[in-house]
């Protein structure tokens, strides 16, 4: 790569890279990785074949689906004969493939983004999702002995509220607007689905002012009503009178 004047490295600029004629997602509309990649492809403008993998009826674990993805999971984006799974790797293929400005590329910016993302697929979405949320919602999480759930769930309890106060005060805090600065990336697009999982079960984030001054500003995406719309119909609305640990 050529060196600018005063000896900096300069950063070509990325050819937009022309997705397939038909590009299919399968995913499912209360999907916490789906919706990301819903909000993001319609935000820019990139029309997908969408194909539901209904995860109520168990559609995921059966043979043709594991012949898509062997994890048995959604979503999985299909440009052609390239398949690619994870919702943080798909949002980073559609954003390269349209040359998005919400995956920099300044190396340094990039990375922020990079970690960003990390920090709410690891440590985050362990304790939120899967310690605390899921366990009351989804047969397949809930723990046979009634002991080793409500352990679980305090576990998932404790561990959220640190990784909320981490998000509230040092990762967005009082002076950002989003993740990594002043606009919007592809990590925003992946933790707004992230932390409104904990809408089902009625998270109560007044002790979280930024990440409400935060998730506030991602629903006011042209494309949010219209994307999250089944996740709101069919997951939030029948669980808004069963009872659950609060945060």
């Amino acid at each position: 790569m050529p060196a600018a004047p005063g000896g900096r490295r300069m950063i070509r600029p990325l050819e937009k890279r022309h997705l397939g004629d038909i590009v299919r997602l399968y995913f499912h509309p209360v999907s916490t990785t789906s919706r990301p990649v819903m909000l993001f492809a319609a935000e820019h403008g990139q029309d997908l074949d969408l194909k539901v993998v209904d995860l109520f009826t168990g559609e995921h674990k059966q043979d043709a689906n594991a012949a898509v993805n062997p994890s048995q999971q959604v979503p999985v984006l299909e440009d052609g004969d390239f398949r690619l799974t994870e919702s943080s790797a798909i949002l980073k293929y559609l954003a390269d493939a349209c040359n998005a400005s919400s995956y920099p590329r300044d190396p340094k910016a990039r990375a922020r983004v990079n970690e960003r993302m990390d920090w709410l697929n690891t440590g985050f979405y362990r304790s939120y999702g899967y310690d605390f949320v899921y366990p009351q919602l989804l047969p397949d999480h809930k723990r046979a002995d009634p002991a080793v759930q409500a352990a679980t769930v305090e576990w998932g309890r404790e561990k959220s509220r640190r990784w909320l106060s981490i998000l509230d005060r040092d990762l967005i805090g009082a002076d950002k607007d989003y993740l990594c600065g002043a606009e919007p990336t592809i990590a925003d697009f992946l933790g707004v689905s992230y932390v409104t999982l904990g809408e089902v079960v009625r998270v109560d984030l007044s002790p979280y002012p930024n990440v409400r001054r935060w998730i506030a500003a991602m629903k006011r995406r042209p494309s949010w009503d219209k994307t999250q719309q089944g996740f709101y119909q069919y997951f939030v609305g029948p669980f808004k009178d069963a009872p659950f640990v609060p945060l």
